[in-house]
């Protein structure tokens, strides 16, 4: 038999989050208890490998990785842990690594508390696989608790997550409370008030950089990296702001002092993925905390979000960029500029994809046309329905147009738009079979239809799901801005979106102009 001498020991030792509150478990026992056992059987320790606050349903911990890396260049032979849930508490994990990993690489393996000696035949050791299950078990009813501790609290009102959103901090005297960061909330309130006056996201986003405000990750950085005070840390401090953090901020409903979780879920106990959850499975309470943006401010944000989110960023600036669709099948129109006549066109994007299977036509109009024709059509809307004997007799019931009928006009027109699509991809795969096409082309061309079919019925069924809420628009504010868009012959972006929802363009030229408020008659 091989001498104790022989052995180069490796001490494994891990405590998870869930075994802190057991003193067995500590740390300093288990090293303890496996010092003892080193010095009463006389065995040789090379290294010592411990993972404090680590789960032991995956292998992924720095201590452990380190260990196996030792077992790869013959640092050690044997590894000697309390228990077998030390070494891990997935039986699939702990399994390989008992059965085959140590075995195939002549590593003694011992699980002092569980009688576990793999160069021992023992009964123990056949048992070996029955423990491992048990301990994954145990994982798992560990982890179905947290789970239900989490969602009680939520469902309290009480803030559970690790970091607070931008703007706001924990209470000092009760961390599952939020309190208003004033310095951060000024942030929070610039970035709606950019948005409230029509900018995109990529613009608020440059103007903040530009402006050299912090981001949230490059403030948090910066407060725990004190010691970055020279020039070359500028960048850490202030970072750069992208398009993904403005849109985070201006729709996270917690500003309006209500607290929204449940946003994700683990896919199951043993992986760290997760996955976005659906909105209705959200928990949202209302008001547990002080709101940084006024709920009518946020709503009244939301509203104006679609027409600047999908506007790319142009070297030329279009007063109706975003807000122009086509009103036969529904989609956005682009605007784009020829240089050789320099002039700007309108195009219904839906065509320009899809232009060789007829799901629509051109829509082509002079753009500085339309726009001048539109601006009039505005002005007469405001000058008829909207002068100032008017406004003082139907003010109060000026709201948003009822999202009742709108929806079910979209619904209707996605509906319409998806039978054209399948039509489309039947006359494809036709073309395929009469060898008009080729499978490459087949394959890549039903894919992007099968694609915008999927997609329509995501929004169908979003749009069924929706919400029906009539938003009160504030009446001093809306006078305002027609007040001001009537004494403007160049009227600002911000006055239009806060005027107009959409603009529909048909092929005949025939304009729909779909206002923010109900025309008072």
């Amino acid at each position: 038999m091989v001498g104790n001498s022989s052995f180069k020991v490796g001490l494994y030792i891990r405590l998870s989050r869930d075994d802190g509150n057991i003193e067995s478990d500590s740390i300093v026992s288990q090293r303890s208890l496996l010092n003892q056992y080193v010095k009463e059987n006389n065995y040789v320790v090379v290294d010592e490998y411990v993972d404090d606050g680590f789960s032991g349903t995956n292998f992924d911990r720095p201590a452990f990785i380190r260990m196996m890396k030792d077992i790869e260049v013959g640092k050690i032979n044997m590894i000697i842990t309390k228990d077998m849930s030390r070494l891990g508490r997935d039986y699939i994990g702990t399994g390989e690594l008992i059965e085959k990993y140590f075995p195939n690489n002549n590593i003694r393996y011992i699980a002092i508390n569980d009688g576990i000696d793999t160069f021992i035949d023992n009964t123990n050791n056949d048992i070996a696989p029955f423990k491992a299950i048990m301990n994954d078990m145990y994982a798992k009813d560990i982890s179905k608790k947290i789970k239900s501790s989490l969602h009680s609290r939520m469902k309290d009102g009480l803030y559970v997550s690790g970091r607070c959103p931008f703007g706001y901090q924990k209470d000092p005297n009760n961390k599952n409370h939020l309190v208003i960061n004033e310095e951060q909330a000024s942030v929070v309130k610039l970035i709606f008030d950019l948005a409230l006056k029509g900018n995109t996201y990529h613009y608020i986003a440059q103007y903040l950089t530009n402006k050299k405000i912090k981001t949230p990750a490059s403030y948090y950085n910066y407060v725990w990296n004190t010691k970055c005070i020279s020039k070359n840390c500028i960048s850490q401090e202030y970072g750069v702001w992208v398009d993904t953090t403005i849109k985070a901020i201006l729709t996270n409903r917690i500003y309006t002092g209500d607290t929204v979780q449940g946003k994700t879920k683990k896919i199951n106990y043993k992986l760290k993925k997760t996955v976005k959850n659906n909105p209705d499975d959200y928990i949202i309470v209302e008001n547990t905390h002080e709101a940084i943006i006024d709920k009518d401010t946020f709503n009244y944000v939301q509203t104006l979000l679609p027409k600047n989110v999908k506007r790319p960023e142009k070297k030329r600036f279009y007063l109706l960029d975003g807000l122009l669709y086509c009103g036969d099948c529904k989609h956005r129109i682009t605007i784009r500029y020829q240089n050789k006549t320099g002039r700007s066109y309108t195009t219904c994007d839906y065509y320009r994809t899809y232009s060789k299977y007829h799901v629509c036509r051109t829509h082509t109009n002079n753009y500085e046309i339309l726009e001048s024709v539109i601006l009039d059509n505005i002005r007469d809307v405001c000058k008829k329905y909207l002068d100032k004997n008017k406004i003082k007799e139907g003010v109060s019931n000026i709201e948003f147009v009822d999202n009742t009928l709108k929806i079910k006009k979209q619904i209707e027109s996605l509906d319409l738009t998806n039978n054209k699509l399948t039509e489309s991809l039947d006359k494809t795969y036709m073309d395929r079979l009469k060898g008009i096409i080729d499978e490459e082309q087949y394959i890549r061309v039903s894919k992007n239809i099968k694609k915008e079919i999927d997609n329509n019925k995501k929004n169908i069924d979003n749009l069924k799901n929706e919400s029906i809420e009539s938003n009160k628009i504030d009446n001093k504010q809306i006078e305002k801005y027609i007040n001001e868009f009537l004494s403007l012959d160049n009227p600002t972006r911000e006055l239009i979106i806060n005027l107009v929802e959409k603009i529909y363009i048909y092929q005949d030229k025939t304009i729909d102009i779909i206002f923010t408020f109900k025309n008072v008659t």
